[in-house]
């Protein structure tokens, strides 16, 4: 296959060619005027900051790592649950800066049904932001973690702590997720 080259071939910008932006995408929701919510994950943990677009730099107004949700007494994994908490935590902060709306920003995630993204923008939903979204993109069982639980309990004990050793290791029961989900929930709403 013949490679391209010659005065007419014009390469991609870099952060596009390495797969971070999509400019297309990332001029719209600058266009806006409002703040982003930016929310990137990794294989432990996430992040999610309200990051306001200046010349020189985008200007991060607030965030939360998830990690910082140990001293709500939650053990932060990069799940559903952990979004919704680490969404609603960054939205109370945000809040106190000033932030009254904001836009999603998920970057180059896919827009899936009960995603961690949108498990986030529920959480700063939640704790008093608004935002233009769509219905039904979260499901309240999936945000608390019935699921999980309802798998911690499906199965024998040895399986459960191979599956769980983490948790349990953190002092964190799985057979008892929501309650701790909604303890977490309180306590953040509490404090910030």
């Amino acid at each position: 296959m013949a490679r391209a080259k010659g005065p007419k071939y014009e390469s991609a910008f870099r952060r596009r060619r390495e797969n971070k932006t999509n400019f297309a995408k990332r001029l719209a929701l600058v266009k806006s005027g409002l703040p982003r919510m930016v929310i990137r994950r990794g294989s432990t943990s996430l992040v999610v900051q309200f990051v306001k677009y200046s010349e020189k730099g985008d200007k991060v107004i607030a965030g939360a790592n998830s990690a910082a949700l140990k001293k709500f007494k939650w053990a932060p994994r990069a799940n559903v649950p952990t979004a919704y908490l680490t969404g609603l935590y960054a939205g109370r902060l945000a809040k106190k800066n000033g932030v009254k709306e904001f836009v999603l920003d998920m970057g180059l995630y896919a827009p899936v049904k009960n995603s961690v993204a949108f498990a986030a923008q529920k959480g700063a939903l939640d704790s008093g932001l608004s935002a233009s979204h769509g219905e039904g993109l979260t499901d309240e069982g999936r945000i608390s973690g019935t699921h999980i639980e309802a798998y911690a309990k499906s199965l024998d004990e040895s399986e459960y702590k191979k599956r769980f050793s983490s948790y349990l290791r953190d002092g964190f029961k799985p057979r008892d997720f929501v309650s701790h989900f909604k303890a977490s929930k309180e306590a953040i709403l509490k404090e910030a």
